[in-house]
């Protein structure tokens, strides 16, 4: 099974709606018995909330479910999970000194928008202090980049439906 973790900063807004539209993805292309996925922030403000409403409704017009309550990132998800994937750089450097932390060098951290090639280092902004418009360009942008991430899985793991 390939474990993959989104992670933003309060696990509310972008790292919900990315697991939910991977979930909703693998299921399309008959590989969900393939994947465990799960989202969790850097940040403590949001543990055990329900992701932000407006997350919820972006996700309910493109008919992802979102199943989820905030969690924290914590030191086994550095073991147990394949593939971490970030937000942004501050998300990332967070990771990697948790990482170094929890004594995981090894483990590889992904910018979400790296999968793209014409995205690469780009990071998925975040949408909180805005309006119904951000969330939908969040979607936009994580709809081709979990695409792009799951090119490369599809490659790297010899997938086929």
């Amino acid at each position: 099974m390939i474990r993959v973790l989104f992670v933003c900063l309060g696990n509310i807004c972008r790292s919900p709606l990315a697991e939910g539209i991977f979930n909703y993805k693998i299921q399309s292309l008959g590989l969900e018995g393939r994947f465990k996925s799960d989202s969790a922030g850097t940040s403590d403000f949001h543990i055990g909330e329900l992701p932000d409403e407006r997350t919820l409704r972006c996700a309910a017009k493109h008919d992802i479910k979102i199943n989820h309550r905030g969690r924290q990132i914590n030191r086994t998800d550095f073991r147990d999970f394949d593939y971490i994937l970030a937000m942004d750089d501050h998300n990332l450097r967070n990771l990697n000194s948790l990482k170094d932390r929890y004594n995981f060098p090894e483990k590889d951290i992904f910018l979400m928008r790296d999968f793209v090639p014409e995205w690469k280092g780009m990071s998925v902004p975040d949408p909180y202090y805005g309006g119904e418009d951000g969330f939908e360009e969040i979607y936009r942008i994580l709809d081709v980049a979990i695409d792009g991430f799951l090119e490369k899985i599809k490659v790297t793991h010899q997938l086929y439906a």
